[in-house]
Order: C-alpha cells, then structure tokens, then sequence
C-alpha cells in the first residue's frame, strides 16, 4: 500500500467512549477494534465497572486499522488491537509491534485458537461453509473440496465476496496449507468462475434466490438469518466440507497489547476479560452467533460443535495476509 493510501487511512474510524461515569478520571484504554461493535461492546459490558478503566474505541476493519498501527508506529495511541480475522493482527506480530500476553490468558484459550508466538489470542472463532440452494445443487452434487470449486464445471454457479476480510482470511489458509502455486491456480480459476458480491450476505442471499448455485461465507450469517425468522436465507442450507480440508478453516478473531502502549498492565487485564469465562459465556448467548475459544465455554446450542467441524490445522500466526493480497491482485479479483 502506498504511504499516500496509508495517511488516508489515518481518518479513518471514530471514538466513542464505552464506559460508566464511575470511571472519570481513570485510566482509559483506546482500543483500535475491527470487530462487530455490538459484539464487542456486549464482551466487554462488565469491564470498566469491574476494573475502573475506561475504554474508548476507534471502528474500521481490519485492513485500515493494522495498516494504520503500522504507519503510526511506537507514537500510536492505540494500546490494544482487536481484529475480525487473524491475518492482519500478524501483520503487527511481524513488524514487532505486539507484546507478548501474560500466560495465564493464554491458558484460557485452546492451542489451536492462538498463535504459537504467543503474542495475542482469538476471542472469538467462525467457521467457513459453502452456502448452497438444494433446488440447483442436489446433495449428491455437493464439492468435497472449496479446491473443486476452480474446476471448470463450477463456471458461473459460484459467488464470493473477494474485497472481504473474510474470504481474504480463507484465501489464506488456502495458501498456509497448499502452498502458493495451488492457491494461485485455485484463484485463477475462481476468478473465471465466481461473480463476486459486496458481502457474505449478498452472496448467500444470491444463493437463496438462485442466482448462483452455492457460494463461500462464514457460518454465522446464516445462523443469524435463521434465527431472524430466515429473511435472506429461507431456501438456503449449508455445506460442512471437514475431513480437513481448506474448506473447513476456522478463522479467530484476535487480540493483542500493543508494545508502544503507556499501559501495559491495564491493556494486558482488557485481553484476559475478553478471553476469561464471562466474556466467552456473553459470546455464546448473543445474537452474533459465532463460536466462543474460551476453555470449558460451550457455543451457542444453534451452532455444531467446534469439534465436530473436522477443520484442518492451522497455526493462525502463519497467515500471510500481504501475499493474498499480492495473488487476488495478480489474478485480478483484487
């Protein structure tokens, strides 16, 4: 991204403080967050009265945000970063910018939902599906492999929403598990294949109404369609690819203590709330739907378990954000 691109982005997002008037005067965090605010404002609901630290935050999404952390360096004001998907969280953790966590907040989070370095964590989990209309995509019909879907015989049957963080962060463990020159052949034939939408809900309402045959999202979108009385979604079903597959990734939200920050003991306490079993128990009973990591926290009763979902193993530390973004723009669907 150009440094012209980058100063742009430095507008971007807006403060609003999240927190009690018991709290004037204390200690404040700013948290950068790229997260579904209405989740993330229901996760933390109880800190600030709890710990008499105020929290102000900065929403826009991923991309804009770490890119901004990037470009202000040690001088951000940011103290902690939470992320929709992991990927650009690792951009920080490259460019040394993320402290390492207290143990004890790692422990509350299984090994497979935070990276080995060790140096942030997922607070929340989404599983990728394949949205499909049964009416034009007969079960019997259904890909074993998200690899299938660049074969010819998927031309103009499949819909994606390529600008997304959330297919980009697919479009990673792709490349963490199959290597560069699969997933570029995989991209090149997506690129013939797919017609891409703005989002995850116009893709599955595409398949809803038959405009496509299937498409690629995250779970959630039709989980909380459902429970909405099913308005975009009514004669949509989902397919679990498991056994494994690139198709079964299940993408972390993370969270991470800037090294820069002046507050250093405050940011570390708002990343083990955010993980702790009040939190993740918050996660699975609200409306959002995604999956709670937090050790002994079960998910939303909707939702299959997590470990039923036979998704492959992926360190979310090795996402490489900066080369999907290089590949989608080289085959053009960036």
């Amino acid at each position: 991204m150009t440094a012209s691109a980058l100063t742009a982005l430095t507008a971007v997002g807006v403060l609003a403080g999240c927190g009690s008037d018991d709290a004037a005067g204390a200690e404040t965090l700013t948290v950068y967050s790229a997260q579904h605010e209405s989740l993330v404002r229901t996760m933390l609901e109880g800190f600030t009265a709890e710990t008499g630290i105020g929290l102000e935050f900065r929403d826009a999404n991923d991309a804009e945000l770490a890119n901004q952390i990037v470009q202000e360096g040690e001088a951000s004001p940011a103290d902690v970063f939470l992320t929709e998907n992991s990927p650009s969280i690792d951009i920080l953790d490259d460019e040394g910018l993320l402290a390492p966590l207290d143990q004890s907040t790692l422990d509350q989070v299984g090994e497979r939902f935070r990276p080995s370095s060790g140096t942030w964590t997922g607070f929340a989990a989404r599983s990728t599906v394949l949205v499909y209309n049964p009416a034009a995509l007969p079960g019997a019909e259904l890909p074993a492999s998200i690899m299938e879907l660049a074969d010819p015989a998927w031309e103009g049957r499949i819909g994606i929403a390529a600008g997304g963080p959330d297919f980009q962060a697919i479009v990673s463990a792709v490349l963490a598990l199959r290597g560069e020159d699969a997933t570029r052949a995989w991209l090149e034939g997506l690129q013939h294949n797919a017609d891409v939408y703005q989002s995850n809900t116009a893709v599955m309402r595409a398949a809803d109404e038959g405009e496509i045959d299937a498409g690629v999202m995250y779970h959630y979108y039709w989980y909380r369609d459902q429970a909405e009385n099913a308005l975009q979604g009514d004669d949509a079903r989902l397919h679990l690819f498991g056994n494994g597959d690139p198709g079964a990734f299940v993408s972390v939200s993370g969270a991470g203590v800037l090294a820069s920050t002046d507050q250093p003991e405050e940011a570390q306490q708002l990343v083990a709330y955010l993980t702790g079993p009040e939190a993740q128990r918050k996660l699975a009973e609200s409306s959002a739907l995604e999956y709670a990591v937090g050790t002994g926290v079960a998910s939303a009763d909707a939702l299959p378990p997590l470990e039923e979902l036979q998704a492959p193993d992926v360190d979310p530390g090795s996402l490489d954000q900066r080369r999907v973004t290089e590949l989608m723009q080289e085959v053009g669907l960036l």
